[in-house]
């Protein structure tokens, strides 16, 4: 029994593949043989990427930023929860 490895293919490749069919009017079938892949894996980039141009769903450097926001937005409510709590200490001091 042979192990699968799953390959990784890059951002590159997944472009001119989908490509193959949206823009040079190949079949999904006939263009994932003439690859090498299987139809089903042309079909998921090919979704993905009309998603992506449709706005309906997040491109890598999309996604990137939405996290590194969720990120500070996160830290900023925990300083202005401190900051909350410190003033009240000290208007309590102050009287």
């Amino acid at each position: 029994m042979t192990k699968r490895t799953n390959r990784n293919y890059t951002a590159e490749f997944k472009q001119e593949a989908v490509a193959l069919v949206t823009e040079q009017g190949y079949s999904v079938p006939k263009a994932a043989a003439s690859l090498g892949i299987t139809d089903k894996i042309l079909y998921n980039w090919k979704a993905k990427f009309e998603a992506e141009q449709s706005g309906a769903s997040l491109n890598a450097n999309e996604r990137a930023e939405l996290l590194r926001l969720r990120k500070e937005n996160k830290e900023l409510r925990m300083e202005k929860e401190i900051l909350k709590k410190a003033s009240a200490l000290l208007l309590k001091e102050t009287k």
